[in-house]
């Protein structure tokens, strides 16, 4: 019996050794990257969501001076979390003092946030960074392993089923003697009834394991589609979200993060981002289509050449817990509506690999040096705007309350990044990560400043590509009453 329960272990380590690895992301892009500030400490957050839930989120916190002596983070439910566990405090790298590291568990599927307190010469300060926490989907075990545990489970209750029959045969055989054709006889049933209780067993596991699989498999995150099509010049849009009931809804139980299409926040004062990309990567669009009824949003389209268009649209729900819905659309060439309000985009764009081409002979520049770019990176990449004359401009304005925007896109539409001066979170979970549930702090409270700069001629995104291959990068800033798009080649290596 020892022996079994040894085995046993053995082989359900192996299973959870062999779970499969899930990802959440804008698209593609599950890493969180955050730029803000606890009190007077200046901090860059890089967190990697555990691949499967629950499980262990990965923390990163770069200090930009050396005034913070310790960091402590903590899970904490976006919404409805009144107990918070004890904060852990991450480990400070020998090698760069600025750098403190940790681990946290994240035990269910939802709207999460990390809180990190700083302490150091300025006093103690918190800063919160929301985390959605998912897993996308269940690989199946790879067929060598499944065939090498299949031959040792076998072996196992051929290995029983012997051992029965040798008890009822055997022992109560004196040695050197024979069993007799009773004795012979009773072994050999028991070994029937045995074999026929295994296969029982075995049915009866198969199928509570698949009942499991498949209601695990149920609480995946399936990455949202949307509907598109063109109706007299408008983009008329139909969101999805196939993650309303079965994703976010346990043991028959509504949980206050339940995804819907009844809840969305407003983002930068909008409720949908839009991003339009020509297959080519030459006409890129960002628009902001006009809710008409829930899951339903319509936008009329600027002159924009036809093709075969990716879209991407970004929503974020009052719990801060915030989607890309995907589509595609084959367009014919349209003329539409000139671009106002914050829509914005270009129907022509020539992508360099360090300067872009504005309008009236500026031009953005790319500060990068001649490293190659690597996966999994925090990374600033830092642009600024340079006037005909070759000087800095001075006419730059804020931009939907930030300095910029920028969106990294891989070339074959797989990998989508909405990223701002702040980080790849939206403004919108940021804010309420700042506000909601917090723990108290005697000394400062919760900081609720995130990165805003004042626009300046150069303008920064902290950003890791987490796939290899070839990107654009596309920069947006708003000069002098209207919005500018650089675009930049990137290949990035693993």
């Amino acid at each position: 019996m020892v022996v079994q329960m040894t085995m046993f272990k053995r082989f359900l380590l192996i299973v959870l050794l062999v779970l499969p690895l899930a990802s959440f992301a804008h698209v593609g892009s599950p890493d969180i990257y955050y730029d803000g500030y606890a009190g007077q400490y200046h901090l860059l957050v890089t967190i990697r969501p555990p691949a499967v839930i629950p499980g262990v989120a990965e923390i990163q916190v770069r200090c930009e001076s050396s005034d913070v002596n310790q960091v402590e983070i903590l899970p904490l439910r976006m919404v409805g979390d009144n107990l918070p566990p004890r904060p852990d405090v991450a480990e400070r790298s020998t090698g760069d003092p600025q750098l403190f590291t940790g681990h946290l568990w994240m035990m269910d599927r939802g709207s999460w946030k990390v809180q990190v307190n700083a302490y150091g010469q300025h006093g103690n300060a918190q800063m919160a960074v929301p985390v959605p926490a998912v897993s996308m989907n269940s690989a199946s075990m790879k067929k060598t392993l499944g065939g090498l545990l299949g031959v040792l489970g076998l072996l196992l209750v051929a290995g029983f089923i012997g051992i029965v029959g040798a008890a009822n045969r055997e022992a109560k055989l004196d040695p050197e003697k024979d069993p007799t054709p009773w004795q012979r006889r009773r072994g050999l049933i028991s070994m029937g009834l045995t074999t026929a209780f295994m296969i029982g067993v075995l049915l009866f596991g198969n199928k509570w394991w698949g009942s499991e699989a498949s209601a695990n498999a149920k609480l995946s995150y399936i990455l949202p589609h949307l509907q598109a099509s063109l109706q007299a010049g408008a983009l008329q849009l139909h969101l999805e979200n196939p993650n309303e009931v079965s994703g976010f809804t346990q043991f028959g139980t509504e949980r206050p993060d339940r995804l819907r299409l009844d809840d969305l926040d407003l983002d930068h004062g909008h409720l949908m981002h839009l991003f339009l990309v020509r297959s080519d990567m030459k006409s890129f669009w960002h628009l902001h289509p006009n809710q008409i009824q829930t899951a339903q949003f319509t936008e009329e389209l600027p002159d924009i050449p036809a093709g075969h268009y990716r879209i991407y649209a970004d929503i974020v729900h009052k719990t801060g817990f915030p989607e890309t819905e995907m589509g595609e659309i084959e367009l014919p060439a349209v003329a539409g509506k000139g671009l106002n309000g914050d829509d914005s985009g270009g129907a022509a764009l020539s992508a360099g690999d360090k300067v872009s081409e504005l309008s009236e002979g500026y031009r953005m520049v790319w500060e990068r040096d001649s490293a190659p770019l690597k996966t999994k990176q925090p990374l600033w990449f830092r642009f600024h705007i340079e006037d005909k004359n070759g000087k800095l401009a001075t006419d730059l304005e804020s931009y939907m309350g930030m300095a910029g925007h920028a969106a990294f896109i891989r070339d074959d539409g797989e990998v989508f990044a909405h990223v701002h001066p702040s980080g790849s979170v939206p403004m919108a979970a940021a804010e309420k990560a700042q506000t909601a549930g917090s723990t108290p702090n005697s000394a400062s409270g919760m900081n609720m400043a995130m990165n805003h700069s004042t626009p300046s001629a150069a303008v920064s995104f902290p950003y890791g590509f987490s796939q290899p291959g070839d990107y654009h990068i596309y920069v947006q800033v708003k000069r002098a009453g209207h919005v500018e798009t650089g675009a930049f080649l990137a290949h990035v290596e693993n």
